[in-house]
């Protein structure tokens, strides 16, 4: 499905009535609306914690607990974000309406399961690590920007519906 394109006055509706109400009735709505926040504080300590460490070479205990801690998040809003396709669009992940969202979700979940392989099994040093870290971290700027449009198309489609 097409999404709001600000140089056209109509767009596909990102939301059928009946996906519209199954989000607004299910508590993973609330839930992905409670993780989502959480990740991005959590990100941004995480990033400040990365970058003195890149800075100082200090603290590179806490900037690896840091990234663990954010990549536990991105586990958990993937498990749950694709609860909430289901309940929404009836199929866990790559619904129509959140398909290039879903597939660089996975590009940011494979960077950050690279950063723990390569932390377990010691295949980069701490310098390594938190490049690798700051790249996944970039990507998962990009996918919560996705995501961020989407909402602004779903809250837009719904000032019309009104």
């Amino acid at each position: 499905m097409k999404t709001y394109a600000p140089h056209k006055s109509k767009y596909v509706k990102l939301y059928t009535d009946a996906q519209r109400m199954r989000r607004d009735a299910t508590a993973w709505t609330t839930v992905q609306g409670i993780l989502a926040p959480a990740q991005f504080l959590v990100f941004l300590v995480s990033l400040a914690l990365v970058l003195r460490f890149l800075l100082t070479g200090l603290g590179y205990e806490a900037a690896t607990l840091s990234i663990l801690v954010k990549t536990g998040f991105l586990y958990l809003i993937m498990i749950t974000g694709a609860i909430w396709e289901k309940v929404v669009f009836d199929q866990y992940l790559f619904a129509p309406a959140f398909f290039w969202e879903d597939v660089f979700s996975f590009a940011v979940i494979a960077l950050h399961t690279g950063y723990v392989w390569a932390l377990l099994t010691n295949a980069l040093p701490p310098a390594g690590l938190m490049v690798l870290a700051l790249v996944a971290y970039a990507t998962y700027v990009i996918n919560a920007g996705q995501f961020l449009l989407k909402l602004r198309a779903a809250r837009l489609q719904a000032g019309e519906a009104a």
